[in-house]
């Protein structure tokens, strides 16, 4: 998704101005993209040279106010209608880093391995307990996108766990061990000749 496309997908719903579409952003993606205020302006910036949205003045506080034209609403018609394809998601920053444990020297990968599993479990965790706080008495179409994206978290995060399960049984078969060094203690001192045994002390003599 991209800002261009959430911003047209909230002015279909009609004329806001740059801080309501910044919160409205954030409230129906759950808090999980934030956004700056820099970055509404100078998406409506290009949208309005693109002549997908046009000002129709301000509003009673002088903050300007946008309206999507016929040419964004058919953009956002085409963007609904288009499914999102794999090529077109971020990368996998986890699937890169182990990708590149396996291959760098001394590294312990099922140690990166237990890690990330110990750190997305605790996330999981938390997603849950946060599905099952109390529902909201009236929801809206907010609480509707809220749990729609912390649902996606869950079975995300759920799916992680398992990927990580099958990384370490392939590691465990595959990837030979890294042998664990034990750290390197202070250096003894040479004995001195007066307090070493009788052996050293004749040798110092000769």
């Amino acid at each position: 998704m991209s800002i261009r496309h959430g911003l047209l997908a909230l002015l279909s719903q009609g004329p806001r101005y740059g801080y309501q579409l910044r919160t409205e952003f954030e409230t129906s993606t759950g808090a999980t993209w934030p956004l700056n205020i820099g970055q509404v302006y100078s998406t409506l910036s290009r949208l309005e040279r693109d002549e997908m949205v046009t000002r129709v003045g301000a509003d009673d506080e002088g903050r300007f106010v946008y309206r999507i034209t016929p040419a964004g609403a058919d953009e956002v018609r085409r963007w609904f209608a288009t499914p999102v394809a794999r090529a077109d998601r971020p990368r996998d920053e986890l699937a890169i880093k182990l990708a590149m444990a396996v291959t760098a020297p001394g590294v312990d990968v099922r140690g990166v391995v237990q890690a990330q599993r110990t750190a997305t479990l605790r996330s999981l965790q938390d997603l849950t307990r946060l599905k099952a706080g109390p529902p909201a008495e009236d929801p809206g179409q907010s609480d509707h996108a809220w749990r729609l994206v912390l649902e996606s978290m869950i079975f995300q995060a759920e799916a992680e766990v398992r990927w990580l399960d099958h990384c370490e049984a392939y590691v465990a078969r595959a990837v030979p061990s890294v042998p664990s060094v034990p750290p390197a203690g202070p250096a003894e001192p040479a004995p001195d000749a007066a307090d070493a045994g009788p052996s050293v002390q004749g040798k110092a003599r000769r």
